[in-house]
């Protein structure tokens, strides 16, 4: 799609479908029409999950994650959120939020519609979390989903943590972004401590035969081509 880094400004409309959207550069969707705001792989609790396995990771991810999602829901005001799959990093992650961070959650879900759309970390995602559980939403004709389909469907997909490596003024740079296709979106992870899977990875190339294009993240965002995305 094209072979210039164009810089898209505090936020990108995109059209999927029939549905209007406007891609974030802090990594999230916002559905004008539906007055939702579409989350993907918060990993809450991924820290304690590795220290419990003898890794020590900085034990803030919760808090910084759940914080960027306030600074969405101030700034979009949605009616609803959708958590797109993987928001718990294990089954028992929300038994180990701390106090606060529950509270922060629930002050987040408090006067709106929230839907935790389960993924492979999180199957089951306990009653105590609020909101309600799905496995997929489906908006006019595209589907919100945690994993990628094969059923021809346009549809929101996060799972694949998408990053773009490019080159800038001589060095280059690994970022996290939108993969954006004629019929697929596959959305950044908004963990604080999720990785990124380079959009040139073989994982990618099925889900976008007629080609992507990669939203960088940043102060911005950048639609970035396929011609000038590097591997790692």
């Amino acid at each position: 799609m094209g072979g210039e880094a164009i810089p898209a400004g505090e936020a990108q409309v995109l059209r999927l479908g029939r549905l209007d959207l406007v891609a974030d550069p802090a990594g999230a969707l916002f559905i004008p029409d539906e007055g939702m705001l579409v989350v993907a792989d918060l990993h809450l609790e991924k820290a304690s999950s590795f220290a419990g396995r003898g890794v020590f990771l900085p034990p803030y991810d919760t808090r910084a994650t759940l914080a960027v999602v306030a600074r969405l829901v101030a700034r979009y005001a949605p009616r609803a959120v959708v958590a797109l799959g993987d928001s718990f990093h294990d089954a028992g992650a929300h038994a180990r939020l701390e106090v606060r961070d529950r509270e922060a959650l629930a002050a987040l879900q408090s006067g709106r519609d929230w839907l935790w759309v389960t993924g492979n970390h999180d199957p089951e995602v306990p009653r105590a979390a609020g909101g309600e559980r799905a496995a997929e939403l489906r908006l006019a004709d595209v589907v919100l989903r945690h994993a990628p389909g094969d059923n021809g469907t346009a549809e929101i997909v996060g799972h694949l943590h998408p990053a773009a490596r490019v080159r800038l003024t001589g060095r280059s740079v690994r970022r996290r972004c939108f993969a954006a296709g004629a019929r697929r979106i596959v959305m950044p992870a908004l963990g604080a401590l999720t990785g990124g899977l380079n959009l040139r990875d073989a994982a990618f190339r099925p889900l976008f035969p007629d080609g992507v294009t990669a939203l960088v993240l940043g102060q911005r965002l950048y639609a970035i081509g396929w011609p000038l995305l590097l591997p790692d």
